[in-house]
């Protein structure tokens, strides 16, 4: 939808709280203005719903909390790829189960940031694929 526009700074509000498959999918990939991202509330995920949504998003600093606890496949694939100033994350999924859900989700973030996961979240690795290397992490009660 939004894909590639440079000027944007500032996304529209996105209410959904069930998502479909595809729904967001690349909808803000290379906006390299924009430095807010829209909430996020849905709680109920669908297969590649945010894939790439923010992928190359070069002035993102702080993303969207994301509420649901569990992933659908693909989901959050390359959603924050090559967000290179992005330093936190508020992520509180607890079943990641799903296929390549974090499928390089965070390669390319800043090196240094905070993330903050469900306190009940036990299995998520570090790296591109889960919490970014090197990143503070907090429990969420």
């Amino acid at each position: 939808m939004f894909e590639g526009c440079t000027s944007l700074t500032e996304a529209p509000e996105l209410p959904a709280t069930t998502l479909a498959s595809y729904c967001y999918w690349y909808m803000f990939h290379k906006c390299t203005s924009l430095t807010e991202a829209p909430e996020l509330p849905a709680t109920t995920l669908a297969s590649n719903c945010y894939r790439s949504m923010f992928e190359g998003c070069t002035s993102l600093t702080e993303a969207p909390e994301l509420p649901a606890t569990t992933l659908a496949s693909y989901c959050y694939w390359y959603m924050f790829h090559k967000c290179t100033k992005l330093k936190k994350i508020t992520m509180l999924a607890t079943n990641i189960s799903a296929s390549y859900c974090l499928q390089d989700w965070v390669n390319g973030v800043s090196t240094t940031g905070t993330f903050i996961k469900a306190k009940e979240m036990t299995s998520l690795p570090s790296g591109s694929n889960g919490i970014p290397s090197g990143w503070t992490v907090i429990d969420k009660d």
